[in-house]
């Protein structure tokens, strides 16, 4: 591996380091109840009671969890209504300086929920489908409201794991204003003004024509799309969301124009996510369990990230086999360069898709279709093992908590005894939606992906190891709220944009009201003392049992199909 992409890693571990702490502690006093004055109260309590008042919320009401899920499930509604409104009307609504025409209906139902649900799949070309008022008036800001739902959510499990004797969780209402008044707003300014800074567009005009140098069979000029992108930019990174203003997403020269935004955004993709590993350890005043979590998560992206990156660097062994240079010397950056950007290089490519797939970002600064057959498995796991690496924003840290009640109760089951976590008693209650959770996104993948291979009239991929590939790697990506993709393979057919709507609302909802039901069950439980007997929920021991839980449960779901997908790939190269 080269120098450079080694660099470039070190660098994006230290500045996460730095920052990931103290913006960990900002969120823990942002959701901490208990105290009366929050961070901020000068400028933001204004804009919230504001907010309030003008939607009728009583901030000081808190609900139960099942009113809780129902305040989230009719907000998400009402956003998939808005935004497939906003795309059947853009034809005849302002700031549509481009002349965009409706979104057909499969269409528009498959970008409502991808939007909705935080995935931001896109089956379309963003500059040549969508008007400056879809994009901002819908997608940008479903990249708000979808990211700060899913940090509600794991506010409100923190909240389960830390009350005894009560089935309230919080108030949904409050804490998405909260997230996006006092965390999401403030940061995106903040990461917007830094990529201005760097050359990322942010205007209303429409597309520009530019004559060209040397005269080509397709004409002498050629249109330059402009619109608001530092703005979507900055949040989609931050709100683990990635759908991008231009097809080419951030391998766009007007969304990632170089090396420095190219790390400035895979650091925004990051920080959020490990910060809230930070806050939980705060919230539930025990900084050692945090630590366990945010090792297993930091541990798989390493390990993740370093194959991509390795795998990549080494390029395609049938080139090297008819005699293709692919080492890095001073005139090319060497490995597999197809489908990649030459100011970034295979290295660069490998690492981000590591933080894009171990995340439920989705955003691409290069051709993951274009990868290897072991460069693609990498970022492929990843997704398929829940996105615990370090998640989503909020969900990836309610996955991982998920995982370790399912570790607490294997080693009660191999001690003999009934299996606590922090405090509370691990049954048969919180197991059976245990189940739920784990098994949802799985039945998705492999049903759809099934049906898709089986059903030969919707097959719009190659066949061959690397058409299941691209069925599967779809299919992960859907049903883990993720939105990247193998693009070779044709999804904007009713059969796809159907089915991957479904498997998008599912891999939100079928795991968010679980993890809800999971946080009433343990909020109404009595703190149990620690004894001798008890598991130490902390330190490497136990952060190896859910490393080992995860990889049993993802090996023995998803191997057969991997070994006829990627592997076999690899092994006909």
């Amino acid at each position: 591996m080269p120098w450079q992409g080694v660099a470039q890693a070190l660098v994006l571990l230290l500045s996460l380091r730095v920052t990931v702490p103290i913006i960990g502690r900002y969120l823990a006093r942002v959701y901490d109840t208990t105290e009366q004055v929050a961070p901020g109260d000068r400028w933001f309590a204004p804009v919230e009671r504001f907010v309030y008042r003008v939607s009728g919320v009583d901030h000081r009401r808190e609900q139960r969890w099942n009113v809780y899920v129902l305040s989230l499930l009719a907000f998400s509604l009402a956003s998939f209504a808005a935004v497939y409104c906003l795309q059947r009307l853009q034809g005849v609504l302002p700031l549509n300086p481009t002349s965009r025409v409706a979104v057909q209906p499969w269409g528009a139902f498959n970008v409502a929920v991808s939007f909705s649900t935080n995935t931001n799949w896109q089956w379309y070309s963003g500059e040549q489908t969508m008007s400056h008022l879809t994009q901002v008036l819908g997608l940008a800001v479903q990249n708000f409201v979808s990211a700060a739902s899913g940090m509600a959510v794991v506010i409100a499990l923190i909240r389960g794991i830390t009350r005894t004797g009560t089935r309230r969780l919080g108030n949904f209402w409050v804490d998405m204003v909260r997230t996006i008044v006092r965390v999401l707003l403030p940061m995106s300014v903040f990461v917007a003004v830094l990529l201005l800074s760097q050359g990322v567009i942010q205007n209303f005009t429409g597309s520009r024509t530019a004559a060209l140098i040397e005269q080509t069979t397709v004409g002498s000029v050629q249109q330059i799309p402009g619109g608001p992108v530092a703005s979507q930019v900055a949040i989609k990174q931050l709100g683990s969301n990635g759908g991008g203003f231009f097809n080419a997403n951030s391998a766009h020269p007007f969304e990632n124009p170089n090396g420095w935004t190219n790390l400035i955004e895979t650091w925004a993709i990051l920080v959020i996510p490990f910060a809230m590993v930070v806050a939980f350890g705060i919230l539930i005043k025990d900084r050692r369990q945090a630590r366990t979590v945010a090792y297993v998560m930091a541990g798989f992206l390493i390990v993740f990230s370093s194959f991509a990156m390795f795998a990549e660097q080494q390029g395609n062994p049938r080139l090297t086999g008819i005699g293709v240079d692919q080492s890095q010397s001073v005139v090319q950056s060497g490995g597999n360069m197809e489908g990649k950007d030459v100011r970034l290089g295979a290295a660069s490519c490998g690492l981000w898709a590591g933080a894009t797939t171990g995340t439920s970002n989705g955003s691409v600064n290069c051709m993951h279709d274009s990868f290897t057959p072991l460069g693609a498995m990498a970022p492929m796991v990843q997704m398929m093992l829940g996105e615990i690496s370090p998640g989503g924003v909020g969900v990836g840290l309610m996955g991982l908590l998920v995982y370790a009640l399912l570790a607490v109760f294997v080693a009660g089951l191999m001690v003999g005894r009934t299996p606590e976590y922090l405090g509370k008693k691990i049954q048969a209650a919180e197991m059976k939606l245990v189940t739920l959770y784990i098994l949802a996104a799985p039945a998705t993948i492999l049903g759809f992906s099934a049906a898709s291979v089986v059903l030969t009239r919707q097959r719009t991929f190659q066949v061959g190891p690397h058409g299941l590939s691209s069925v599967l790697y779809n299919y992960a990506s859907t049903a883990n709220n993720n939105g990247s993709a193998f693009a070779s393979m044709g999804t904007g057919s009713d059969w796809y944009t159907a089915t991957m709507g479904i498997s998008m609302f599912i891999g939100r909802f079928l795991l968010i009201i679980p993890a809800l039901a999971i946080a009433a069950s343990l909020a109404g439980k009595p703190r149990v003392p620690e004894t001798a007997g008890t598991l130490p929920t902390h330190g490497p021991l136990f952060g190896g049992l859910i490393v080992g839980v995860i990889t049993i449960v993802a090996g023995l779901t998803f191997f057969p199909a991997l070994a006829l997908g990627p592997i076999l790939e690899h092994l006909s190269l």
